[in-house]
């Protein structure tokens, strides 16, 4: 079953692949997977997350059908990015029969990679934007932080402010301040949030980068908090058929805020 609405000027479709993996849709034209980046519930966003995600995919949505989609909910104990990867290759070829464009940021890059990797036959054309052949060992250690304090039933949020922000001082009052908002943002599933940043933690596809046959285009900031620049360019060096952009100054997240972001993924994914 699906939902359409009218979001600022976009019909957005709301349904689920196999699975139960949650997606929203928007756009025509070829289809692009985008997988999302890291989110505590397995679920479509809603309110000021939901709006941010449609204006982030919106430039896309010009040119092409996007599907927004997250991880399936009730993430079992154990679950590896392998496992996770199978479930989406299984579920794209259910909704699309064949290859397609998959665009990941972030923790979605991680699936991303995994998928093109172990099934090759599911992706045409790959996108890997802000994310890696692994999360670098402080955002991973703050990524489980913060999975483990919310399974306790913990304030976790500020967990995540160390990985964050370069400069300390930003990093403890942006911690302060996820302390207070902790209340308003805690995981409806816990168990989801924690299943998912283990298996981002054991994540490392150093040694399997070559397995990439799919042209692939990585895309990353200067100044990621999560990855260093060094990790992006030793990503495109492994995938056989890569090409790399990083943009000068652009943050984690401002890597796909960026300018060009938009018309560099359309011109790689079209031309």
């Amino acid at each position: 079953m699906s939902r359409t609405t009218r979001t600022a000027d976009l019909d957005v479709t709301e349904g689920r692949l196999k699975h139960g993996m949650p997606y929203l849709a928007l756009g025509s034209g070829q289809p692009l997977v985008f997988l999302r980046w890291f989110t505590a519930d397995h679920a479509n966003p809603t309110g000021w997350m939901r709006s941010a995600e449609l204006k982030t995919l919106a430039p896309l949505a010009r040119n092409f059908r996007v599907y927004a989609v997250g991880r399936a909910p009730d993430m079992a104990a154990g679950t590896t990015m392998a496992d996770i990867a199978t479930e989406h290759a299984d579920a794209l070829h259910a909704e699309f029969g064949g290859a397609v464009d998959v665009l990941g940021v972030s923790s979605g890059g991680s699936i991303a990679l995994q998928l093109a990797a172990d099934h090759p036959a599911a992706v045409r054309r790959l996108v890997i934007a802000s994310s890696g052949y692994r999360l670098e060992r402080a955002a991973s250690a703050a990524q489980v932080a913060y999975g483990e304090a919310a399974a306790r039933g913990d304030r976790a949020l500020h967990h995540m402010a160390s990985a964050g922000f370069a400069n300390p001082l930003v990093a403890r009052l942006a911690a302060a301040g996820m302390w207070l908002l902790d209340p308003l943002a805690r995981p409806k599933n816990p168990a989801d949030t924690l299943a998912f940043v283990r298996a981002e933690d054991a994540f490392d596809l150093d040694g399997r980068l070559a397995d990439i046959q799919a042209p692939t285009l990585v895309v990353g900031g200067e100044r990621d908090g999560f990855y260093p620049a060094a990790n992006f360019r030793h990503t495109a060096d492994g995938i056989p058929h890569s090409h790399l952009v990083i943009y000068p100054g652009a943050s984690h997240m401002g890597a796909v805020k960026h300018a060009r972001f938009a018309p560099d993924v359309t011109d790689f994914l079209t031309r």
